[in-house]
């Protein structure tokens, strides 16, 4: 959904781009760096410390923008630097759901142990219908949209992440939310591969 507003981004990407290219890190650097505010934030969900928890996981989600916008500015847009990229969130994503194995939270409907699977399932399956189309030469074009990308995925999450501050309920019942809603968005991406036409 948030890839329409595509345009929009693309203008803050360059300005971040500009700022960040003056570091000397590589594009690829910045998307290995992506994966130590995670496992910090990780870290402070194991121990209910939240606030700092919020504050990694956007410095992580951050700094995956900033990889990108620093290739982009740079003219070092390389196939490995995209895959990587890719290889990278999926594990930042993975850590983050990870550390809530790890977190006493109530159940809701069924286990919150199912619900993170559930999510995890539906999140990783979002990104393999996409890289499976293009592989079998269903689909010419990457395989986009649908209810919720990863920058969906991310904003509720980060919702979550502060409703944990309140109840931890209503995380678990969000948790339910991204769990039923990523798992439509696999399908709908099947479905679309299913009827693409090269």
């Amino acid at each position: 959904m948030l890839y329409e507003k595509r345009e929009f981004f693309n203008k803050i990407s360059i300005k971040v781009g500009l700022i960040f290219s003056t570091i000397p890190l590589t594009p690829n650097q910045w998307t290995i760096l992506s994966l130590i505010p995670a496992i910090l934030s990780a870290y402070f969900i194991i121990y209910k410390k939240y606030l700092f928890a919020i504050a990694f996981f956007l410095i992580a989600a951050f700094l995956d923008f900033v990889d990108g916008s620093v290739a982009r500015v740079l003219g070092r847009e390389t196939k490995f630097g995209a895959y990587l990229d890719t290889i990278v969130d999926r594990y930042v994503e993975f850590i983050i759901i990870f550390s809530f194995l790890f977190v006493d939270l109530p159940d809701f409907i069924i286990s919150k142990n199912a619900l993170l699977f559930l999510y995890l399932f539906g999140a990783f399956m979002t990104t393999y219908a996409k890289a499976a189309a293009k592989e079998k030469e269903l689909v010419k074009n990457e395989l986009k949209g649908g209810l919720l990308e990863r920058a969906e995925r991310l904003f509720i999450f980060f919702v979550g992440l502060i409703l944990l501050l309140f109840d931890s309920l209503y995380f678990v019942i969000l948790l339910a939310i991204l769990a039923i809603l990523s798992n439509i968005t696999a399908l709908q991406r099947i479905l679309k591969a299913r009827q693409s036409k090269i």
